[in-house]
């Protein structure tokens, strides 16, 4: 009997246990699966944090360069050779040709520029010779006034350039502003043709054709040249007062022509004097040939 009370006690604590050990399995397998589903969710939110890091530099990218095209004026049908024609060398990873970088574009944009101011040139100025509107050409076309009208667009800032320090930056990006000009026109070129190429030069350079910075002829030469056109005598210049020390003179020089008000000069030389007399003459009367044209 006492066997026997021993066995029903036993089994009775088995019992007990047995559906204790039950639930505690099936808490454990519950936790687990809890633990695989958060594991499971957090590959998940990364993925979607990536792809909307993607989308937002995808989409700063479009604005900027939107913005680049619409202070060009000129919208491209290929994206890609604008980022090339602002892409200096320093720019380019390893392994990728220099042909990559606005060299190639420069090139071509260069004569394409040449042509259509060439063609301006020509048609604004049809009584001038082939040595002043050479002359003409070369103010028009030179680098200087090239990175004069990239810096007007606003272009300084949109160069790409490698790793060469801040400082250097912009040193580098100021002296090769002229290049990334005309490769930029070398691109507007290629993806619009010619039509393009000529509506953004045109757009561009007319007023710096009307108003070079720099004289482009002597003007004594000119105000002579248009005397004679008009059956007038030659010029003639006369000193009208010299002041200042004698190491640093300041001449007052006045011009006169038959029928014409007489203009005056003030220069630390004759010569001087009489170039600014002939100038304001020239302004005054209107003649073309000067610096209006």
């Amino acid at each position: 009997m006492k066997d026997e009370a021993k066995d029903i006690a036993t089994q009775s604590i088995e019992a007990q246990a047995a559906p204790e050990s039950e639930a505690a399995t099936k808490a454990l397998a519950s936790k687990t699966l809890e633990s695989k589903a958060s594991e499971s969710k957090t590959p998940a939110k990364k993925k979607r944090t990536r792809s909307s890091k993607t989308k937002d530099k995808a989409k700063a990218a479009a604005d900027a360069n939107a913005a680049l095209e619409a202070r060009i004026g000129h919208h491209f049908s290929d994206p890609n050779l604008l980022m090339q024609a602002i892409t200096h060398v320093s720019a380019l990873k390893s392994g990728r040709k220099r042909g990559d970088s606005y060299q190639r574009l420069e090139f071509l944009g260069d004569h394409v520029l040449g042509l259509v101011v060439s063609d301006m040139l020509y048609h604004a100025f049809p009584n001038a010779d082939e040595g002043e509107l050479s002359k003409r050409l070369a103010e028009l076309v030179r680098k200087e006034s090239c990175a004069d009208v990239a810096k007007s667009l606003g272009l300084l800032d949109d160069i790409k350039l490698g790793s060469v320090g801040s400082s250097a930056d912009a040193r580098l990006r100021k002296s090769i502003l002229g290049d990334i000009c005309e490769a930029v026109i070398g691109a507007i070129f290629l993806d619009g043709g010619h039509a393009a190429a000529d509506e953004f030069v045109k757009r561009n350079w007319t007023e710096r054709m009307h108003k070079p910075r720099r004289p482009l002829r002597d003007p004594k030469t000119v105000l002579q040249e248009w005397a004679q056109g008009k059956g007038l005598p030659t010029p003639v210049y006369r000193e009208v007062e010299r002041t200042g020390p004698h190491h640093d003179p300041q001449f007052r020089v006045a011009v006169d022509l038959p029928g014409l008000a007489p203009a005056e000069g003030i220069g630390g030389s004759k010569r001087a004097a009489e170039k600014v007399a002939a100038s304001v003459m020239i302004e005054r009367e209107g003649v073309g040939g000067g610096n209006d044209g």
